[in-house]
């Protein structure tokens, strides 16, 4: 499709710099989108000229390099790709008030063809422009780009998609959550559903518990105004996680067209809740004090610039939950994020449970076997024990393990294809943004009511963890 228009409302923002316009530069490389008019919009006082240097900086910088390295072709001698240069040397801006339909109406007025209007904007700002639209002629087949957090619990979810139902059809919206880019997912129905090995044994028959962690060496890095106000459990848990969890457990779909596939994740996410009803049974939450990581002195959280104290923002969480499935009762998954944390770990571990009975005789079986799934870079890797050498009667662990196949895209470049192909099966569907919610209410409640304690943590330290074993 030619004649397409992406605007980005939030276009100075953080955002856009460091994930969205190096996803569109890499996109843009691999030669999809031709004719791509890009605007950015936003308060600011910026002109023509100092948007597009912010794009060719980040076409430049990220997105021909990412999708280079992609392809196995090394970082390109040029900074930026021909067909991206000819996107950053086009786009321009338009000093907007996201929230004032007059300015929105100005905006889309100057727009050909088909356009997609992405939010790089906080949940609240997002519902007032979208309130805002409602009084803007949209152009046919406009198609809204929402970034999560969808709302702020499950009533506000459902206020925002009704809102949003009201300007679009559900399948011209799209609720990014960048974790689904197409390798990642991929990869875990490969996994899963390709290979008769793994499948018949993930269940609760087979699986002691499954831990989902996306514990981070970052600290916060200047994103105070977005992270202050949403924190771990927020930003990471409620949206990513959650989803990882749903691709794990969800019922193999007979195709992986959009509306079946987002159905069986609908089906477990449904079937899921906390594993108590007691939330300081499984939650936990924390956050960093002053300590060193990697070679860096870090203040604490409450110091760094822009953070308000007494909020009480959590830097790390975990929950415990329960999947109530034929497949999936009974066995807890834990789902953990913290930042500043030294050990960083980005995988989920199946943790299956010990053989009914090792014979007499052989000893040194202590580890359980298990399956573990990276992310960033994807891997997977199979812990088990084993005969080892020297004394054959006793067994010894090992690890065997692949890398999966990268993507050709970063995953913004992945959703932003599936943003201009009209596919949503990367998006987030209304009903799974409130139930993603409504699966953490119950914690996010007790938090906020003082009954599940704000612990500390060093910067650079493992951070607490909940009663789960470790998987480390």
């Amino acid at each position: 499709m030619t004649d397409q228009t992406l605007i980005i409302l939030g276009a100075t923002g953080d955002l856009a710099a460091r994930l969205l316009l190096p996803g569109l530069g890499a996109l843009l490389t691999a030669g999809h989108v031709p004719g791509l008019t890009l605007i950015g919009a936003a308060t600011d006082d910026w002109d023509d000229a100092r948007w597009r240097q912010r794009v060719h900086d980040s076409f430049g910088a990220h997105g021909a390099r990412a999708a280079a390295q992609s392809a196995g072709e090394g970082t390109p001698e040029s900074d930026t790709d021909p067909a991206a240069s000819d996107v950053a040397d086009r786009s321009r801006y338009v000093r907007t008030d996201v929230t004032s339909a007059d300015d929105l109406r100005r905006l889309l007025d100057t727009v050909r063809g088909s356009v997609a209007i992405f939010f790089a904007l906080p949940p609240a700002v997002t519902a007032r422009a979208c309130e805002a639209l409602l009084e803007v002629d949209l152009p046919p087949g406009t198609r809204l780009v929402l970034e999560k957090p969808f709302g702020t619990g499950s009533e506000q979810a459902a206020e925002l998609n009704r809102l949003i139902a009201r300007l679009v059809p559900e399948e011209q919206v799209h609720r990014v959550d960048h974790f689904l880019g197409k390798s990642t997912v991929l990869n875990i129905l490969g996994l899963r559903f390709a290979n008769r090995i793994f499948e018949p044994v993930l269940d609760a028959n087979h699986v002691e518990s499954v831990d989902i962690v996306f514990d981070e060496n970052l600290a916060l890095e200047g994103r105070a105004g977005y992270y202050d106000k949403a924190g771990a459990l927020a930003d990471m848990i409620q949206s990513h996680l959650l989803q990882i969890l749903a691709l794990l457990t969800m019922e193999a779909p007979f195709t992986l067209a959009a509306a079946e596939f987002r159905d069986r994740k609908a089906d477990v996410l449904r079937a899921t809740r906390p594993w108590s009803d007691d939330p300081a049974e499984c939650s936990l939450r924390a956050r960093y004090t002053a300590g060193e990581l990697d070679g860096r002195s870090l203040p604490s959280y409450a110091d760094e610039p822009g953070v308000d104290e007494s909020r009480g923002t959590e830097t790390l969480a975990e929950i415990v939950l329960a999947v109530d499935t034929w497949r999936w009762a009974g066995v807890p998954f834990r789902l953990r994020s913290g930042k500043a944390v030294g050990d960083s770990r980005k995988e989920a571990v199946i943790t299956f449970k010990r053989p009914p009975r090792v014979p007499d005789g052989l000893t040194g079986c202590d580890q359980p076997d298990r399956l573990r799934i990276g992310f960033g870079p994807d891997h997977v890797s199979i812990d088990f024990n084993i005969n080892g050498p020297g004394d054959p009667f006793e067994l010894d662990p090992v690890t065997i393990g692949a890398d999966f196949g990268a993507g050709d895209l970063p995953p913004y470049g992945e959703v932003l294809r599936g943003v201009f192909a009209d596919d949503p099966t990367l998006s987030v569907r209304a009903d799974t943004a409130e139930q993603c919610w409504r699966i953490v209410e119950p914690i996010t409640s007790a938090w906020r009511a003082g009954k599940v304690p704000l612990l500390e943590y060093p910067a650079g330290s493992a951070g607490p963890s909940l009663f789960l074993p470790s998987t480390r």
